[in-house]
């Protein structure tokens, strides 16, 4: 399989990122405004959690709380598993599925440089396994 980079590098989205002191109401938009499920939480320039639409549903409107009340370090997970662009799709997908998460920050010398979910993943076996059809029914036909 390919490595993250390669998926990165099929398109062109920003990080998009939230402070711990951002409100999860303020998380919320910005995650309706990329139409993504989770969001690197970062202070200066060092990753420090991660906060996923499963981080809200469980930790804030579970429980009763006002996500214009909470705030991002509140409800974040800190605990955060990341990859390398060389570390290759299989090994992420093993990862998502030992771990029941859905994101995972890529990370390149300290740096955040992309996010993959389990879709990119999919969409990524998806277009494989269409091509190697493709390739044998080509080969079937000739």
């Amino acid at each position: 399989m390919k490595p993250v980079s390669a998926l990165l590098a099929k398109r062109a989205l920003p990080v998009c990122s939230v402070k711990p002191d951002d409100t999860v109401f303020s998380a919320l938009q910005l995650l309706a405004q990329h139409e993504v499920g989770a969001l690197v939480v970062m202070e200066a320039d060092k990753l420090v959690g991660v906060l996923s639409e499963r981080d809200y549903t469980r930790k804030v409107a579970l429980q009763g709380k006002s996500s214009k009340d909470t705030r991002v370090g509140d409800i974040m997970t800190s605990n955060v598993l990341v990859v390398t662009p060389e570390t290759g799709t299989r090994m992420c997908m093993a990862i998502m599925r030992e771990k029941k998460i859905r994101h995972l920050p890529v990370v390149d010398g300290g740096r955040v440089v992309g996010m993959i979910s389990i879709r990119d993943l999919m969409d990524d076996l998806i277009e494989q396994h269409e091509f190697t059809i493709a390739q044998l029914e080509s080969y079937i036909n000739s």
